[in-house]
């Protein structure tokens, strides 16, 4: 079946000549020469894609976008305009607008962005068979690679208008976010909405390695180059090239590692470590930090001419507090991997389940949240997931918060009973831990590393206690 395109624009000639170009390229085409006339139009018949001229005689092409997708959001809508003015693509793609194009039109550009609309989209619409969706008649969307949920919260939505603005591009990008609010997820999601989907994506985790290590592991060596050398090696940059390179917490590479970095993104040249050849390389570079990098170069920890570099486009990932209308859509996406993973078949959650749920804080965000669902389905044999299985801070996070004790930002242990005399160096020990965690709020990796005891340790405390 033919596609349908409406042309919407007061320049009859142009209207003409690119109805009739885009016929002889096998599409339907149908024109109108006002806005008024372009939305009656799109409102009598069916339209895949409107081509709508941003300047209009009696209405702002951006009116006519959100009329159009108001009635149909699945609609594409590519706007017409003839000021190349990046403020004017932000503000019409955040309004729904698929991409821009500017005047004078050349034809063949025209469809190659009509046929990069219709290729397949970045988005799925899922509908699980199983558990609380089901039965609610709830869809959630996905993203093509099937790890990012398109949630429906507002600054989900303005992030994922972000990344459909830059994907397209060759920009570099920083993502900021916390610890477990899904920065990989949402490079790799650019990545495969981008023209190097189908090159390499390679993620690097910066924050672990040595400066000797980090510049074998970006850069390659050569056999000999150290001790321990005892073959070449190709580096990320080699592995990643034509495609994306992800450098995870990238504030932890040091000064001289940060030098070479920046040389081969304004050269697109690099040698492996002690050798001699330069190596051409094409690489998209998307980098994330817990960190501002701005404040990191500001303090000395990071180059400046290398932050601006990478800061051509950044996105902030918002902590999934911040975005609890998300949390029943996350809750039913991780239980529908789960039962796929673990070949289950649990209905859904217990009602005080979903509301602890959104009443916590979620320190770990997305990945605590996921993992908390996947441990709740492995210990559920049936039926719908009890709060009997959720761990213990999200159960007593829901406690104070329902008794007016506490916020859901402020959550602690409830206190051990009275004690007597012998037991005030473990109270002291308790309450050590305690203003630790909530200083931390809650992350226990952190708290364990402030008090200098492992993770297990640490566990296995608060589980004395619990018990007192």
């Amino acid at each position: 079946m033919k596609k349908r395109i409406l042309i919407i624009d007061d320049d009859l000639d142009m209207c003409m000549l690119l109805s009739k170009f885009l016929v002889k390229k096998g599409y339907e085409a149908d024109v109108a020469h006002s806005a008024s006339k372009g939305i009656a139009k799109f409102n009598e018949s069916y339209y895949d894609i409107v081509l709508c001229d941003f300047r209009l005689g009696d209405r702002d092409g951006k009116d006519v976008l959100v009329k159009i997708k108001e009635q149909n959001p699945q609609t594409i809508v590519i706007i017409i305009t003839g000021y190349s003015d990046i403020k004017t693509a932000v503000d019409v793609i955040k309004l729904g607008a698929f991409d821009y194009i500017t005047k004078p039109l050349i034809p063949d550009e025209v469809v190659n962005v009509i046929e990069k609309a219709l290729a397949k989209p970045i988005t799925e619409i899922i509908t699980p068979t199983v558990g609380p969706i089901a039965k609610n008649k709830r869809s959630y969307v996905i993203s093509a690679n099937k790890e990012f949920l398109v949630g429906q919260d507002g600054e989900t939505a303005q992030l994922y208008k972000q990344i459909e603005i830059v994907a397209s591009t060759n920009y570099s990008i920083i993502l900021y976010g916390e610890s477990g609010t899904g920065k990989e997820v949402i490079a790799k999601t650019i990545h495969e909405s981008s023209n190097r989907k189908n090159m390499p994506f390679i993620a690097m985790d910066c924050g672990t390695l040595s400066k000797e290590l980090a510049g074998s592991e970006l850069f390659g060596h050569v056999k000999g180059a150290f001790t321990g050398a005892i073959n070449d090696k190709e580096g990320h940059f080699e592995l990643a090239n034509g495609g994306t390179l992800f450098l995870d917490e990238v504030t932890n590479l040091s000064y001289e590692i940060q030098a070479a970095l920046l040389r081969v993104i304004q050269e697109r040249k690099f040698k492996r470590v002690g050798g001699t050849k330069e190596m051409d390389v094409d690489v998209r570079i998307i980098v994330a930090s817990n960190e501002n990098l701005q404040d990191a170069y500001r303090k000395g920890k990071f180059r400046e001419d290398l932050y601006h570099r990478f800061n051509e486009f950044s996105i902030n990932l918002p902590p999934l507090r911040n975005r609890r209308g998300d949390i029943p859509l996350f809750a039913d996406f991780f239980l529908d991997k789960t039962n796929k993973e673990l070949d289950k078949n649990i209905e859904g959650y217990d009602s005080d389940v979903m509301e602890m749920f959104i009443h916590y804080n979620w320190p770990g965000n997305l990945r605590e949240f996921r993992n908390v669902v996947r441990r709740a389905v492995l210990l559920t044999p049936s039926g719908k997931i009890s709060s009997k299985v959720l761990p213990w801070e999200i159960t007593n996070s829901y406690i104070h918060t329902a008794t007016g004790n506490l916020n859901p930002a402020e959550v602690i242990s409830t206190p051990p009973k009275d004690l007597d005399l012998k037991d005030a160096a473990a109270k002291a020990e308790y309450d050590t831990i305690m203003n630790v965690l909530k200083d931390v709020n809650f992350n226990k990796t952190k708290a364990a590393e402030i008090l200098k005891i492992d993770r297990k340790t640490l566990y296995n405390k608060i589980k004395i206690y619990q018990s007192l």
